[in-house]
């Protein structure tokens, strides 16, 4: 399935994927495409056993060529394993955290020259002519390297894996969240590092106005839910703060 999220005409926030089985055999993943103009971005692409299907929706959207940025939000396999051959039909950069640049050529990339690290600060990117996407730190949830991504104008923001759940009930956002919480407390609790790496990222998520969580897996958060969330994250005791 295609989701369009946003659209104003110039600009576009698609849900490519949700939540699909494909050959590949793991967890759902979900997988989302920018555009602005005639310019792309696509967000944590996963294995090339996803590439036939994905390629075909972004081509119903854009040309494959204007794909001018790849975003990994941290360097597991459901997220990186295909990045070979999204860098070869797209010609695109890919952002992802310093920490990864260096071992990413360990998957035999032909073009590691285009792996542009983001500072553990966060950076923005430049996708066309005056519009710019936005890389925030998520640092410890879970990589030690993760960041998010921020669209200004949708307002959309990408989390990767924090809350992310590892079902999909067919529904594309969270319409009560407290009936959604057990699908993603046990994987939080277990994966996210610590309450204070949460904090850090929730104070970084509020100096933006954001309307949608975008996770990488499972349904979407808008509204209540999405307040419900971050409430939530905001006292999750989680990581060493269980295991130390």
């Amino acid at each position: 399935m295609t989701e369009i999220l946003y659209d104003d005409g110039l600009h576009k926030f698609v849900l490519l994927g949700f939540g699909e089985s494909t050959r590949e055999e793991g967890i759902p993943s979900n997988q989302y495409l920018v555009i602005h103009g005639s310019d792309g971005a696509i967000f944590d692409p996963g294995g090339s056993g996803l590439f036939p299907v994905l390629s075909a929706r972004i081509a119903n959207c854009l040309d494959l060529t204007r794909i001018r940025a790849i975003f990994l939000s941290h360097q597991d396999p459901d997220v990186s394993a295909g990045l070979n051959i999204w860098m070869e039909v797209t010609g695109a950069r890919v952002h992802l955290s310093r920490l990864w640049t260096r071992f990413m050529p360990h998957m035999d990339l032909l073009h590691s020259e285009r792996l542009l690290p983001v500072p553990d600060s966060g950076s923005t990117v430049e996708l066309a002519p005056g519009f710019s996407l936005v890389a925030l730190p998520a640092h410890f949830l879970h990589s030690p390297g993760q960041i998010n991504v921020y669209d200004p104008i949708s307002k959309i923001l990408f989390t990767g894996d924090i809350g992310a759940a590892e079902y999909s009930n067919g529904k594309i956002y969270i319409d009560d969240f407290e009936e959604h919480r057990p699908h993603i407390e046990p994987f939080h609790r277990r994966y996210m590092a610590g309450n204070r790496a949460l904090r850090n990222w929730i104070r970084e998520v509020e100096k933006h106005e954001v309307a949608i969580i975008a996770p990488q897996h499972g349904p979407l958060y808008r509204g209540k839910a999405r307040e419900d969330l971050l409430r939530w994250l905001f006292d999750l005791k989680c990581g060493m703060d269980l295991h130390g």
